[in-house]
């Protein structure tokens, strides 16, 4: 049975950046649960897909569903990401195990109507340690408006035997991007 301790949400909206205001601000969104490791406390366990096939699907729909408690709808949601945290008596491939499968992303996906990769981050972390989540454009990971990243922090995750694991959103890209764009710079190198 899947255990869910807590879930967390962060959100900033930004509305003046560089001292220049921004016409629609830009909201970012990051909904987290802390689950209990499934592995934990087992030494090393070499299948670990009955725990991913079981549970990350539940982790999948119930991060969604508190995300769309603060944004209004699919359309409203340009860039996206995941993350995950294993406490310390976990491994890496704990917090990989349940962000990196389709029955997880797909859930994120679809539901924002994106087509691209999720990007990631998964590391090992104490208690307050930065969930780090990357995020693309939804439907053009080249689009470099949108390589923004947001952090948030637990203050009492995750615990040793826990997992922290995390799904981020943004209505927008970078206030004010002006870096230009993957396709123009290979036309300019002629690349294309």
């Amino acid at each position: 049975m899947l255990e869910i301790r807590k879930v967390y949400t962060a959100v900033e909206e930004t509305r003046i950046e560089g001292g220049k205001k921004v016409e629609n601000p830009i909201k970012m969104i990051a909904t987290m649960a802390v689950i209990k490791n499934p592995w934990a406390g087992r030494e090393y366990v070499e299948n670990l897909m009955p725990e991913i096939n079981e549970y990350a699907p539940q982790i999948g729909e119930l991060l969604v569903a508190e995300l769309f408690k603060h944004i209004g709808s699919a359309d409203d949601v340009e860039a996206f990401g995941k993350a995950a945290v294993v406490g310390v008596d976990g491994e890496v491939e704990h917090a990989s195990a349940f962000i990196h499968t389709l029955k997880f992303g797909n859930k994120f996906r679809d539901a924002v109507k994106g087509t691209s990769i999720l990007s990631f981050t998964n590391k090992r972390g104490g208690a307050g340690s930065a969930v780090i989540i990357p995020m693309v454009h939804k439907t053009d990971e080249s689009e470099r408006s949108h390589f923004i990243t947001f952090e948030a922090t637990i203050p009492d995750a995750p615990r040793a035997d826990e997992i922290v694991v995390a799904i981020g959103a943004s209505t927008g890209g970078r206030p004010h991007p002006r870096t230009g764009n993957r396709h123009q710079d290979m036309v300019e190198m002629g690349l294309v």
